[in-house]
C-alpha cells in the first residue's frame, strides 16, 4: 500500500493524533484492571458477591452515561469554537481527573473522578476525528492517516496491560499513598504520562483550515443538533449510533470482563493470588494484540475496498461467530486455546472502532461534524454501548452454571451474540457515502 507523503508539520500532527488516541484507549482501559482490587481496598468487596457485583455495574456506566452526555455539548462545543480549543481542555481533563482518581478515598469518590476522565476522553475523540480529518482533505491522504492515527488506539490498551504488570513487580519501591502500595493506584497516576506532550504542543498546531476559513468570512453556522434528525441526516444518525452502541457492546459486554472471569478458568485457579494478577494481565494483552492487529487490518483496507458496508462486515461477520463460542467454552478450553480465541475477539471487536474515524466525517457537513461524530460516538457508544456491561452484570446471576465464573463467561456469550446480530442487520441500512471528499 502507497503510504502518501508528509511534510515535518503533518507528521507532527500525525504523531500527536496518534498519543491522543493511545491515550484515550489507556485511560479508559485502566478500569477491568484496577476494577477489582480498588474495590477490595475501599469497600473490602469481593468479586462475586453482590455488593462487588451491584458496584462494579455501575462503575462500567455511569462514566459512559455521563460521558456520552457531556460528550454530545463537547461535539457541539467543537463546531461552535474550533477543534484545536476543544482539544486542549478534553486533554487536560482527562490528564487531572486520572491522576486525582488515584487518591479516592471511597468508592463514590472514584466514581465521581471516572465520570470526569470519561467526560474528557469522549470529548477529545470526537475534536481530534473532525480535526484530523479537514487538516488532511485528500481522500487518500485523510483515510490513511485517519487509519493509521486510530490503529495506535490499540497500543493504549496494550501499555496500561504492561504499565499494571510493572507495577505489580515494583509497588513496595513506589512511595506510599495513603500508608498502602496499592499498585492500582500507581496505573491511575500513570494516566497523566502520555497527557504531557499532548498539553504542551497541542496549542501550537494549526486549527482546521476549512472551520477557520468559514468562521473568518461570517459563513459557519450555529451547529443545532435537531439538525441530525431531518429528513436528510436522521437515517445516518441512527444507524451510525447503533451500530456504534453494538460494537461498544460486545467490548463491554464480553472482552471488558475478562479481569473478572480469568482468575476462575480451571488452569487459573491453582496459582497464587499474585500469580494469578500476572494472568489476568497476560490474557488482556492477547485481547489487545487483537485489536491492534484488528485496526491495522482496518487501516489497510479502508483504503482497498471502496464500499464502507463491506468494509465492516469483513469485522462483524466472523465476531458474530467467534466471540460468542470462545466465551461460551471458555470454561471447558485450554488456556492457550482461549488466549487465541481471545485475540480474535479482539481483532474483529476492536478493529471496528476505527471503522467510525474514516466513516463519520464523510457523511456530515461541517458546521455538523463534530456534533454528528458525538452522537454516534457518545450517545449510541459510550451511552448505549457500555451499558452492555451492565446488562451483562445484572443478568450473570441469572445465568446457569456451577460458579460464579461460568455464569460470566454465559453472559458474556449472551450480550456478545445479541450486540453483534443487531450491528451486523443494521449494517444493511448503513448510508454509502455520496463522496470520497469531506461535506461542506
Amino acid at each position: 500500500m502507497k503510504i502518501p507523503r508528509l511534510t515535518g508539520l503533518e507528521w507532527l500532527i500525525f504523531a500527536i493524533a496518534a498519543i491522543g488516541f493511545i491515550f484515550d484507549t489507556y485511560v479508559l482501559l485502566m478500569l477491568p484492571l484496577i476494577l477489582p482490587p480498588a474495590l477490595a481496598e475501599l469497600g473490602h468487596l469481593k468479586p462475586g458477591t453482590p455488593e462487588f457485583t451491584s458496584w462494579a455495574r455501575w462503575m462500567f456506566f455511569v462514566p459512559a452515561l455521563v460521558g456520552g452526555f457531556f460528550g454530545l455539548i463537547g461535539g457541539y462545543l467543537t463546531d461552535r469554537f474550533g477543534r484545536r480549543r476543544v482539544l486542549t481542555w478534553s486533554i487536560l481533563l482527562y490528564a487531572l481527573a486520572s491522576v486525582a482518581s488515584a487518591f479516592a478515598t471511597s468508592i463514590p469518590m472514584l466514581l465521581i473522578l471516572r465520570c470526569a476522565a470519561f467526560v474528557g476522553v469522549c470529548v477529545e475523540f470526537v475534536a481530534a476525528v473532525a480535526w484530523l480529518a479537514e487538516l488532511f482533505p485528500k481522500a487518500e491522504e485523510r483515510e490513511n492517516v485517519l487509519g493509521w492515527s486510530q490503529a495506535f488506539s490499540s497500543l493504549g490498551g496494550l501499555l496500561v496491560a504492561i504499565t499494571y504488570g510493572f507495577v505489580l513487580k515494583m509497588t513496595d519501591r513506589l512511595p506510599a499513598i495513603y500508608g498502602a502500595h496499592e499498585a492500582w493506584r500507581y496505573t491511575l497516576i500513570s494516566g497523566v504520562i502520555p497527557a504531557i506532550p499532548l498539553i504542551v504542543i497541542r496549542p501550537f498546531l494549526p486549527e482546521s483550515p476549512a472551520w477557520r476559513e468559514k468562521k473568518a468570512k461570517g459563513l459557519l453556522h450555529r451547529p443545532n443538533p435537531l439538525e441530525l434528525l431531518q429528513p436528510a441526516l436522521r437515517r445516518t444518525t441512527l444507524v451510525t449510533a447503533l451500530i456504534f452502541a453494538c460494537g461498544f457492546g460486545a467490548a463491554f459486554g464480553a472482552i471488558q470482563q475478562l479481569p473478572q472471569i480469568v482468575p476462575g478458568l480451571p488452569e487459573v485457579m491453582k496459582l497464587a493470588k499474585p500469580d494469578q494478577q500476572q494472568m489476568v494481565k497476560g490474557v488482556q494483552l492477547w485481547q489487545e494484540w487483537g485489536g491492534l492487529i484488528g485496526r491495522v487490518v482496518l487501516a489497510i483496507l479502508a483504503v482497498l475496498i471502496a464500499s464502507r458496508r463491506s468494509l465492516l462486515r469483513i469485522f462483524q461477520v466472523p465476531g458474530l461467530l467467534i466471540l460468542p463460542l470462545v466465551f461460551f467454552y471458555s470454561h471447558e478450553m485450554s488456556l492457550a486455546a482461549f488466549k487465541w480465541g481471545v485475540f480474535f475477539c479482539g481483532l474483529f471487536t476492536v478493529g471496528q472502532f476505527s471503522f467510525w474515524g474514516n466513516y463519520l466525517p464523510r457523511v456530515y457537513p461541517l458546521r455538523l461534524r463534530g456534533t454528528g461524530e458525538s452522537f454516534a460516538a457518545n450517545i449510541g457508544g459510550r451511552m448505549l454501548g457500555t451499558s452492555a456491561a451492565f446488562i451483562t452484570l445484572s443478568i450473570v446471576s441469572s445465568m446457569p452454571g456451577k460458579s460464579p465464573t461460568i455464569q460470566m463467561t454465559y453472559a458474556a456469550a449472551l450480550v456478545g451474540l445479541s450486540v453483534y446480530a443487531i450491528g451486523l442487520i443494521a449494517s444493511f441500512f448503513l448510508p454509502e457515502p455520496n463522496q470520497e471528499e469531506l461535506p461542506e
